[in-house]
């Protein structure tokens, strides 16, 4: 075994490329089809063996498993799960939902280490509240993965060969400031003095995060970013980060120039993470470990022409505006050293703060995303963070605003037109629907005017949501009830139905095309609508959501109190 400066342990590199200079890209990857990663990459998807397409592939952040789940988490798997349903609302059955945890890191050793437990026994106990909290969000997720799977640590370790075959991997020695908490590190331009108000001591922090570092000096493996500073300016040109908002920040500090990236850290002092491959040593910075997460669940190393079929390349990375640098820098990077296929795009959200400011576990202003759920229900909370959750800002989380946004769009709104509608129906929303499609109800320019808004809404929530953009989806939903509302109060029906069929039908309509759009964000809720109105299952695509375009449900339908009073106090 050859050694390189520093000590460092190398792969034997003759024989490794005088292997590579016989071998194909397809013996490369046949090296591991019969490797336990191969083996469970495979069963990872759904993808039936004869299909041709390629699956749409939505990921969450996998999220570090040394504390409990916070709102934010939930709010990540909520964006990720509205995108899937959306897709298979438009008719695609071939859509795949990854979440999961990542377990490496020097920030989990400690943790366990302060919990007096075994570091494994810590990952797996934390992931489970991770999967409980999908289970309660009901994320509707295909495969959960772990950094810690054989599979991934097999997958990260052929990663690794790979850019080191290709040359990109060197050694050196490394100095700067070091945050245990982000797991990086950071230039001297990017720190300084801040007082830690808990002690009144001064702490050289992060000026992005205002965690604490400490100044590091060791030789490790570097990554040769900076090769890549012109393909990545070019890459943002295309739309890759979303919204636009984060990609004037990313262009500028790329702009500025980057410099390599350690992608290695020394096992004495970080044992917990896969080891480089052939250099026991040292052990692989957790930020590469963790995002090859989204390869190893499509599959890789990919069989030659398998990648796209196994879902490779992710349509949408759903992340945290604190985690950008790494997905949108770091990993395209990365991809682009191995001529991978990049992802499409990376969704960024921003973060919730309680009164304004940061929630910290430090100063107790954080939100158990369990209780919340428990407290309002599943959809309500589902409602409330894709309603309020801020794309290119933070959104501030309070228990009275969930409580408002409540009464005032839910019940007052899609409960209140749905309650209305059928009431004044008496008994016979049939018949209206009935003679209405087929032509017997008359209609007013205000009726056509509300019909005009119904025939728009479905094409304004397809726009936002194919820019990724579901608040501004649900918030057009929203908005069309409350104009329900309204026309239904202004034109008055109750007072003679039968002159006012036509209001009766587009009230019936706005609960039917509002039921449908609605599902991929309040999937019980929207099921519930869609049931009371007595719509065929058949028909809840969104090909049906389309005005008039549906002539058979109303039949028995009977009224029914969608949003009754939250018990709980403000």
């Amino acid at each position: 075994m050859a050694t390189l400066r520093g000590g460092f342990r190398a792969l034997p590199w003759a024989n490794q490329l005088l292997a590579y200079q016989r071998a194909s890209w397809k013996c490369a990857s046949c090296k591991v089809a019969g490797s336990a990663a191969f083996r469970s990459a495979r069963r990872y998807t759904t993808t039936s063996e004869g299909a041709s397409s390629k699956p749409y592939y939505v990921t969450t952040p996998i999220f570090y498993v040394n504390a409990a789940p916070h709102v934010g988490h939930l709010y990540s798997m909520v964006i990720a799960d509205v995108l899937k349903r959306w897709r298979t609302l438009l008719g695609d059955n071939n859509v795949q939902l990854l979440t999961g945890t990542d377990e490496h890191g020097m920030k989990i050793q400690q943790a366990a280490s302060a919990a007096g437990m075994d570091t494994q026994a810590f990952c797996d106990m934390n992931c489970k509240t991770f999967q409980d909290l999908a289970k309660a969000a009901e994320v509707d997720y295909n495969h959960f993965i772990r950094t810690t799977d054989p599979a991934h640590k097999e997958a990260v370790q052929y990663f690794w060969e790979m850019l080191q075959h290709r040359g990109y991997i060197y050694t050196a020695k490394h100095e700067g400031w070091y945050s245990v908490s982000d797991e990086t590190f950071y230039p001297q331009s990017q720190v300084h003095l801040s007082l830690d108000p808990a002690t009144g001591e001064k702490r050289m922090v992060s000026i992005e995060t205002g965690k604490e570092v400490e100044w590091s000096s060791e030789t490790n493996y570097h990554f040769r970013l900076s090769a890549f500073q012109d393909r990545l300016l070019e890459l943002y040109k295309t739309g890759f980060i979303a919204p636009s908002h984060y990609r004037h920040s990313v262009v500028k500090a790329v702009s500025s120039g980057l410099s390599d990236l350690s992608i290695s850290r020394p096992a004495e002092r970080l044992t917990w993470g896969i080891s480089v491959p052939g250099d026991n040593t040292q052990t692989i910075y957790v930020w590469l470990d963790a995002l090859v997460n989204y390869l190893t669940k499509a599959g890789y190393p990919f069989p030659p022409g398998e990648g796209a079929r196994l879902g490779w390349p992710a349509d949408v990375h759903v992340v945290g505006k604190d985690i950008v640098r790494f997905h949108c820098v770091y990993w395209p990077a990365f991809l682009m050293a191995l001529d991978l296929p990049l992802p499409r795009n990376v969704l960024v959200h921003g973060h919730w703060t309680m009164n304004r400011e940061k929630m910290s576990k430090s100063t107790g202003n954080v939100v158990n995303p369990f209780f919340a759920i428990d407290r309002f229900g599943v959809d309500v909370m589902r409602f409330f963070l894709t309603y309020q959750g801020g794309f290119t800002s933070d959104a501030d989380y309070d228990n009275a605003h969930i409580i408002r946004d409540y009464r005032k769009y839910l019940q007052q709104g899609i409960g209140n037109a749905a309650h209305r509608s059928i009431g004044c129906a008496g008994g016979n929303l049939r018949t209206y629907i009935v003679n209405a499609t087929a032509g017997n109800s008359p209609a007013t320019p205000e009726d056509q005017a509300y019909q005009s808004m119904l025939e728009q809404l479905p094409t304004k929530v397809e726009e936002h949501m194919e820019k990724l953009n579901p608040r501004d989806a649900l918030q057009d939903i929203v908005r069309a009830t409350l104009k329900t509302t309204k026309y239904f109060h202004n034109s008055a029906p109750w007072k003679d139905p039968e002159q006012r069929q036509r209001v009766l039908f587009n009230m019936a309509e706005a609960m039917r095309i509002t039921g449908i759009l609605l599902q991929p964000f309040m999937p019980n809720k929207a099921k519930e609508v869609l049931d009371l109105f007595r719509v065929d299952t058949s028909k809840r695509n969104f090909s049906a959501a389309r005005y008039a375009s549906d002539p058979d449900y109303g039949e028995g339908v009977e009224k029914k109190i969608l949003f009754p009073p939250l018990l709980v106090e403000e």
